[in-house]
């Protein structure tokens, strides 16, 4: 399935387990599939939810740092796909 960059990780909250995300380009919406890529980092996940600011949100764009919940740890720097059908 093909890939676009979406953005990339700027912080982990291990306990409650959210990534905050910075976009970079293009959006993200709730119920994308989102591939998280780092060095130690390589898996797939639907957003289920997001929240900018701790508010919820449904769609976010570039700029915007957003906050997803996530079920594998992820690291700063690591890169966001979108997968796109």
């Amino acid at each position: 399935m093909p890939e676009e960059e979406v953005g990339v990780i700027v912080k982990f909250f291990a306990k409650p387990s959210v990534a905050a995300i910075e976009i970079t380009r293009g959006s993200i919406k709730r119920g994308d599939i989102l591939k998280y890529k780092g060095h130690t980092t390589d898996f797939t996940e639907e957003v289920k939810s997001m929240e900018i600011d701790n508010q919820p949100v449904d769609e976010a764009t570039v700029g915007d740092t957003i906050g997803v919940k996530v079920e594998e740890r992820v690291r700063e720097k690591d890169k966001v796909y979108k997968v796109v059908d």
